[in-house]
């Protein structure tokens, strides 16, 4: 046989030997389910026990995993209890990038998280059962607010990319797409941290959405009354 024989038979094996999409597919949905097990593993074990109490090992042996595989997927264990932060985050950008070219940036992201609020075939992951509880925990505990300040700053890093580009602009440049972001994300923060301190008593999606929509309103209020009058001179 020759060289150019044993080639051409070697790439045949490489190529039959190729994961099909349906394979990709299975280890993409297998890999997910792992990541959601361990997170609700992550969460229910802090909400029990605390965030001191609680270690990777302990998450990983009720996910029925290995330790290794928790470290494929997480960092740590504040990481993994916060995950449903991540995956909120990255359903308002999407729906950040769906809004309309047309509308103002500030407004665009507004009705992106009222779209995410208001979804009741699939709702937000923060008014889920117990995600107060953690939200609230994660105010107070060092661990996890830490935590949750690196998803949410990737979040909003994220959602600045989309805002510069729908204002055809270079975000390391212009500082209108990190002020709009910031002050629009900021404004969802203050009212998910009234709304997680809160407590239990109030239904929860209904409540935030409502308390998010004023909060927005107060924005835009005060932003409103702080526009210097272009006939006042200033003194």
């Amino acid at each position: 046989m020759s060289h150019w024989d044993i080639a051409r038979c070697t790439l045949k094996g490489m190529t039959a030997t190729k994961p099909s999409p349906t394979t990709e597919d299975r280890r993409q949905r297998k890999a997910r389910q792992t990541r959601d097990a361990l997170a609700t593993a992550a969460r229910d074990l802090i909400l029990e026990r605390g965030s001191a109490a609680t270690t990777v090992e302990a998450i990983a042996e009720r996910a029925d995993v290995t330790r290794r595989t928790f470290s494929r997927h997480f960092a740590g264990k504040e990481e993994a209890a916060l995950d449903f932060v991540r995956r909120d985050g990255d359903r308002i950008n999407a729906l950040l990038r769906s809004r309309p070219a047309e509308e103002p940036p500030l407004l665009a992201y507004r009705r992106a998280v009222r779209d995410w609020l208001t979804d009741r075939e699939d709702p937000a992951w923060h008014v889920r059962p117990r995600m107060r509880r953690l939200l609230a925990l994660a105010d107070t505990e060092p661990g996890l607010f830490a935590a949750y300040q690196r998803i949410r700053v990737d979040a909003q890093e994220e959602s600045i990319r989309i805002v510069a580009a729908r204002l055809g602009s270079d975000d390391a440049r212009d500082v209108r797409p990190a002020a709009v972001v910031d002050a629009a994300a900021g404004v969802l923060i203050a009212a998910l941290r009234l709304w997680a301190r809160g407590g239990e008593q109030d239904s929860g999606a209904a409540d935030l959405a409502a308390l998010v929509e004023r909060a927005y309103d107060a924005l835009t209020s005060e932003a409103a009354a702080a526009t210097p009058d272009s006939t006042t001179t200033e003194e």
